[in-house]
């Protein structure tokens, strides 16, 4: 979906360019998980890229470990340079997991690829920044960066 926020962020998300997504690569994702309960200022959480497929060989997916709970569906995947390499889709059902395979699954979270998410948005004309992959920053200067271009969503029906 491409939604239209009445705000725009400080920021504008630039997508990474140039070098592919590497398996155990570090990564940041930023949303506003279980609201009304977590941090009304969002939530930066860290993690590395678990698998370049998602359930069943997607490659439209990749599987991350940064945890993901409701509400960061949307939010931004950044690597170590605060590019944009994808955007958080959802988790696995641990208890649904669980009841069938008898295991409780632990970090199994999704993002979209950033090359899926860029051609919907050059699709439906929208503009978008591209950065190369550059030189790593402190998490925190990841954290602030993805604070800036992520806007929280509500969805009052």
């Amino acid at each position: 979906a491409l939604l239209k926020a009445e705000t725009d962020p400080p920021a504008a998300a630039q997508f990474r360019t140039g070098a592919p997504l590497r398996q155990g690569e570090s990564v940041l994702a930023y949303g506003f998980p279980l609201a009304g309960a977590l941090a009304s200022s969002g939530n930066a959480t860290v993690g590395h890229v678990a698998a370049l497929a998602g359930l069943g060989d997607d490659s439209r997916l990749m599987q991350i470990s940064a945890p993901v709970q409701a509400g960061n569906s949307g939010g931004p995947l950044l690597d170590a340079s605060g590019g944009v390499v994808g955007v958080i889709v959802g988790k696995l059902d641990a208890l649904k997991t669980a009841r069938a395979i008898g295991d409780i699954p632990q970090n199994v979270n999704f993002a979209i690829k950033a090359s899926v998410a860029t051609n919907f948005l050059e699709a439906q004309g929208v503009p978008f920044a591209t950065q190369p992959a550059g030189r790593a920053l402190a998490t925190e200067d990841i954290a602030a960066r993805a604070r800036a271009i992520t806007v929280r969503v509500d969805c009052l029906k």
